[in-house]
């Protein structure tokens, strides 16, 4: 019994991760989740490119170049 009690004590993140996965899963709140992450990224790069303009514009006439 001591043994479960250890096992469960030195796992139990994983236990939890798990069991939320699972949860996650049969739900689908993952495509909620995969969507939010999407727009997240969207946003960001939208910002970089309006902060660094000059920079984009280079870096894409050098990848243009290259091809």
């Amino acid at each position: 019994m001591n043994e479960i009690k250890n096992f469960f004590m030195k796992y139990r993140g994983a236990i939890i991760g798990a069991l939320v996965a699972i949860l996650i899963l049969c739900t689908g709140f993952y495509k909620l989740m995969i969507g939010i992450i999407l727009i997240a990224i969207g946003i960001y790069v939208g910002n970089y490119i309006q902060i660094n303009k000059e920079e984009v514009k280079d870096k894409i006439k050098n990848f243009i170049d290259k091809l």
